[in-house]
């Protein structure tokens, strides 16, 4: 070969290698912009934390602000008014969290698929259809009359997006490089549509299909009892026997039920039905201070980088500490000077499901109390990274958005009718203004006040002040229903499955001071039965609340250590109730067990009934309780069939009340079970299921391998996530991680009236960079229930090393 053919060989391969290096692979950006040692993702890496000065001359403030890092990467920001102060929350936001602001509000409007792909347009269809901008845009009507909250969002958006212009390739996060996008301009409305999101993730649950179908198959009476029935150990938020001194709004209930065809799932998403939290409070007479001492620990799917972004904001007219969301001003949940709160979610029904009749196959009319109204039409447009384009109209009744389905059921063999959405996230609202308010409140009473415009998603916030008051406030707006109206699928072409009117914000259950000195809520029933108006049955199980106040009703001379200890309290209140029943009805067959059964048994003859991570008998417990539920249910329904099963606390009200019932006979089978029998056989597939998940040796059966905690990437990204972190706790403890979902954001605050004290953490850390040292500094802090004093400044500090990293923003003008 001569060395002009060489010569060209050479050429000809280093200009397809600089093809394809300078390519994108897919939707991958090109290899040689992503590997290249100045610009790409090793840019990102971070060999230290960041220190110094940094001065900026910007035209969208005012007056100089001051920001001051701490050592653990918490902004702290003064200002002289609120414009320049929100402008500075947004711009640090973004400088730490700017990819999870971006891919939050993808994920909540529907326009993933722009970044992701056609992969995603079935999401993005379904979030539209939902009505997520739709409910956004609403919002945004509400919150342009108030001048305040328009402000906040303008300034922030302001503040974000000086950010964003600051950006060159170099210095995108690492995740808009991996993904090869570029970071889109942040609005105003992108707030409305996270607070939306929110609304999805703790208001967005519903079983009205499922429960539908369940009283299809086995009846209403089955339904009352095992499905909406209250646990016999249910303690209410507000403690039972508070009086409620008015006169509660009726409304008119059908003489019949109507009763819905068969429905398949609707919903491809739901949320995490285990989204809640716990918060408790104290007054002064039961701590070792004299003063109230407040807790809050917010129970959500914990990633990295978290959900929560610590900030503290001050004004000459007011001082705040806590977490914000990322895209929101103002602090969501946290304290001031003179007072805390903390936020727990209220499980109460405000998203129904509508059957609709439409006049004929056009779909432009449709019936209601026996005329034909018209259908407005809403065109959504889905642009995918491929270049594919999807339109999808989208019809809407008076009760909402209808979801169009036209399979045909395995079961009734015809058609199914479309179904309305009649939810609380679609009306107009203006969350901001509650948050806004209460990081200016001085006193109980503007802490309640605050709640008055609130509308969702519902929660039951705790207040304690300097003031020496407690409180609790179930804020949200609340639809006026006769009782279970909304518990299974409405007839769309009936009023009286209307929502005609609202619970008044002074009827929503609130309580103040009570006798035994302290509140507590862990997203259980917000009142006893004795509360006149129906909020619904999605409420959690007693566990978590019963163990909360039973702890509290002991305790005396109380410090923030105690509830420290409290926080990481890993009782199981099922296993202490239920485990003893299980030993007892599988003693007499202990002889038919082999030797390893019987010495795992013995594990749980001497448990403590807490879920330690070092613990096997939590893992046993665990795996015999689902496969026992599984042995009593799974017989009773088609696997082919949605439906909504009994309750975990229903199920053990049935075991401990009703030994002797035929609800524990498989239909399936020609014998007649016993409860022994299904406690026998559930005890005996436990063994098997550990076994084949985690292999031969008890070693590894441990608690904290079997709940198994992943903070993975919020963006689900290979390799970005924190693993297998090693836990206890429990979905029925305190302390209640479960696998990757759980306390997301721990506080207590001290109510100090010589100077309010607060200590907190997150799994994660302040930076959204997986390559910066502060990305997950706080998770193994996290892990062993530690918590970090807050620095909650009074005044601009000195320099000193407390604050390693200083940001002073001038006025252009002015510089």
């Amino acid at each position: 070969m001569n060395n002009l053919v060489k010569l060209i060989i050479v050429l000809l391969f280093s200009a397809a290698a600089f093809w394809f290096l300078n390519r994108p692979v897919g939707p991958l950006p090109a290899p040689a912009i992503f590997f290249d040692p100045i610009i790409g993702f090793w840019a990102n890496a971070e060999t230290g934390k960041n220190t110094g000065i940094i001065t900026l001359s910007m035209d969208e403030v005012s007056q100089p602000v001051e920001i001051f890092y701490d050592e653990r990467g918490v902004p702290h920001i003064f200002a002289q008014n609120d414009d320049d102060l929100y402008f500075a929350q947004g711009y640090v936001t973004a400088r730490d969290r700017l990819f999870q602001m971006e891919l939050q509000i993808r994920g909540a409007g529907g326009y993933l698929s722009e970044w992701l792909g056609d992969d995603l347009i079935p999401y993005d269809r379904h979030q539209r259809r939902l009505g997520m901008v739709y409910g956004a845009e609403r919002a945004m009507e509400t919150i342009e009359q108030d001048e305040a909250v328009k402000a906040a969002l303008d300034s922030y958006a302001a503040g974000v997006n000086a950010y964003i212009r600051s950006l060159i390739y170099e210095n995108y996060p690492l995740e808009y490089k991996i993904l090869n996008v570029v970071p889109q301009e942040w609005q105003p409305i992108h707030t409305a549509l996270l607070l939306k999101y929110m609304t999805q993730m703790l208001a967005g649950r519903s079983t009205d299909m499922e429960t539908s179908n369940t009283k299809a198959l086995m009846g209403e009476e089955f339904v009352d009892r095992f499905l909406s029935a209250r646990s016999s150990l249910m303690d209410p938020i507000v403690p039972s026997g508070t009086e409620w001194n008015f006169e509660p709004i009726g409304t008119e209930k059908p003489d019949t039920l109507y009763h819905p065809s068969f429905t398949s799932h609707i919903e491809p998403w739901k949320p995490h039905p285990m989204n809640g939290s716990n918060n408790w409070v104290v007054e002064g007479s039961r701590t070792a201070g004299g003063y109230p001492i407040l807790s809050n620990d917010t129970h959500l799917n914990m990633t990295v980088p978290s959900i929560w972004y610590e900030v503290q904001l001050s004004t000459p007219d007011h001082n705040v500490y806590g977490v914000t969301l990322q895209g929101t001003p103002a602090v969501i949940v946290g304290f001031n000077e003179y007072i805390a709160w903390g936020s727990t979610n209220t499980g109460a029904d405000v998203m129904d499901w509508y059957e609709i009749t439409f006049r004929d196959d056009n779909k432009t009319e449709y019936l209601h109390d026996g005329e034909w109204l018209p259908v407005k039409n809403r065109v959504e447009t889905i642009v995918s990274k491929s270049g594919a384009v999807v339109s999808d109209t989208i019809r809407f009744t008076h009760h909402g958005p209808v979801y169009e389905s036209e399979r045909e059921t395995p079961l009734s063999e015809v058609h199914q009718k479309n179904l309305a959405l009649r939810w609380i996230a679609h009306d107009p609202s203006n969350e901001l203004l509650t948050f806004y308010a209460l990081n200016r409140a001085k006193n109980v009473d503007d802490f309640r006040e605050a709640f008055r415009t609130y509308k969702a998603p519902a929660q039951n916030m705790n207040y304690a002040g300097i003031d020496g008051n407690i409180a609790i406030q179930t804020g949200g707006l609340f639809p006026v229903k006769w009782e279970y109206q909304g518990r299974t699928v409405g007839d769309g072409s009936d009023s009286r499955y209307d929502w005609k009117e609202f619970v008044p914000f002074e009827h929503n259950p609130f309580s103040v001071n009570p006798l035994r000195g302290f509140l507590s809520a862990a997203n259980q029933f917000p009142t006893d039965e004795e509360y006149p108006y129906y909020l619904g049955e999605d409420f959690a199980p007693y566990e978590r609340g019963r163990r909360v106040n039973d702890l509290l009703r002991e305790m005396e001379n109380i410090t923030v250590e105690d509830f420290k200890t409290m926080l990481m309290d890993n009782f199981s209140y099922h296993a202490y109730k239920l485990l003893p029943v299980l030993l007892e009805r599988i003693e007499p067959e202990r002889s038919k067990l082999d030797s390893k059964e019987r010495e795992l048994l013995q594990e749980l003859d001497v448990w403590n009934y807490h879920n330690d991570g070092d613990q096997i008998a939590p893992s046993l417990f665990r795996i015999w309780w689902v496969n026992l539920y599984n042995e009593i249910w799974d017989n009773k329904f088609e696997p082919d069939i949605p439906v909504r099963r009994p309750s975990r606390d229903n199920t053990f009200d049935l075991i401990f009340h009703d030994p002797e019932s035929g609800m524990f006979n498989n239909i399936q089978t020609q014998e007649r079970e016993t409860l022994n029998d299904l406690i026998f056989i559930s005890y005996k597939k436990a063994i098997e299921e550990l076994t084949e998940r985690f292999g031969d040796s008890t070693e590894n059966w441990l608690w904290g391998y079997v709940n198994r905690t992943n903070l993975n990437h919020l963006g689900q990204i290979p390799g970005m996530g924190v693993t297998d972190v090693f836990t206890g706790g429990g979905a029925e403890s305190i302390n209640a991680i479960f696998g990757s979902h759980g306390p997301s954001w721990r506080m207590i605050v001290e109510l100090d009236p010589e100077g309010v004290r607060g200590y907190g953490v997150y799994p994660g850390g302040q930076s959204g960079n997986p390559g910066s040292k502060t990305y997950d500094e706080f998770v193994e802090t996290w892990r062993t229930g530690g918590l970090y004093e807050l620095l909650f400044l009074r005044d601009k500090p000195e320099a000193s090393e407390e604050f390693p990293l200083s940001i002073q923003i001038r006025p252009r003008t002015g510089s």
